[in-house]
């Protein structure tokens, strides 16, 4: 089971906090179903003129997800929707700044997934 909501809640926050590119974080919404099912919602200011939208859905072992950077619109997102069964990572997916889906190395676990994430977004922002 994942952990309860303060706990990820915390250690996702403490992830933001120790990147080089995120310079604020606001928690945006909360809600809590039990000590198993729980969503929150984060939004990190990242340098430049962009925002980092981690949106997270735990029931149980399940962990619903979304990672969005955008400005004034979304650029670009990985998330785990089950909209493309053809890829071979299967629900998880990666939307690109140019419109298309492609596959993702995202596994559902945010502990090991928010550090790939910011480290593509630190490489996405210096080009």
């Amino acid at each position: 089971m994942i952990a309860a909501m303060p706990v990820l809640l915390g250690r996702v926050r403490a992830l933001l906090e120790g990147s080089a590119i995120v310079q604020e974080i606001i928690l945006v919404e909360t809600r809590e179903f039990s000590s198993a099912q729980y969503f929150f919602k984060l939004r990190a200011t990242l340098t430049g003129d962009h925002q980092l939208q981690v949106r997270l859905y735990v029931n149980g072992v399940h962990v619903d997800y979304a990672y969005q950077l955008f400005s004034d619109e979304p650029v670009i997102r990985w998330d785990n929707k089950e909209e493309y069964p053809a890829l071979s990572t299967f629900p998880h997916h990666f939307h690109t700044a140019n419109g298309h889906v492609v596959v993702s190395e995202l596994t559902g676990d945010p502990l090991s997934d928010l550090p790939v994430v910011l480290s593509a977004l630190e490489h996405f922002l210096a080009i």
